[in-house]
């Protein structure tokens, strides 16, 4: 009687760090990756620098930044990261994000009337980048429960109840929900 085949793991391909992953869909992993992320990243010194720069800017109208746990922990992870995404979009264009939570510096009245619409504070994380000169076209901005949203001159959209799914949400160009008065 033959012997039963059995598959030894060593002897298939190891699989591809770009595209073995639980967290992330796959095009969302190879572009974070290509940025510089990685599985346990983690830089809470230049998060808390972010959240202390945050809290010490005054507008000139007096208003400030909240800064909360769910912030500094996106800052930690993904902070300073220049994402790009590569291929088509599901619905819309792939959109190119820069985190970095000071571009969001003078945009605390803005943030802070989101956060009161929204009945929640709201912080910033970064910016999507707007093509080749790589200006900001909309701020990206985070609330104490995680959720993620985007502001640009069309308005307020809702990307995710969390920074994963705004992520994918941003790089595989799945439109957003916008934000509506209720």
């Amino acid at each position: 009687m033959p012997a039963p085949h059995h598959t030894n793991a060593n002897t298939s391909a190891p699989a591809h760090p770009n595209t073995s992953t639980t967290r992330f869909p796959v095009a969302v992993d190879v572009a974070l990756r290509a940025a510089g992320w990685q599985p346990g990243r983690w830089d809470i010194r230049q998060a808390e620098h972010w959240a202390d720069t945050l809290r010490a800017h005054t507008s000139p109208a007096g208003h400030r930044h909240a800064v909360f746990p769910a912030a500094v922990e996106a800052w930690a992870e993904f902070g300073g990261l220049h994402i790009t995404p590569s291929g088509p979009g599901r619905q819309i264009a792939p959109t190119p994000v820069r985190f970095d939570p000071l571009s969001g510096l003078h945009h605390a009245r803005t943030l802070a009337d989101l956060g009161r619409a929204l009945g929640t504070e709201v912080c910033p994380l970064g910016t999507e980048l707007g093509g080749e000169g790589d200006e900001g076209q909309a701020v990206l901005a985070i609330d104490v429960e995680g959720r993620v949203y985007s502001l640009d001159h069309t308005g307020d959209w809702y990307l995710g109840p969390d920074l994963d799914q705004a992520l994918s949400t941003l790089i595989t160009g799945t439109q957003p929900s916008r934000l509506t008065p209720a």
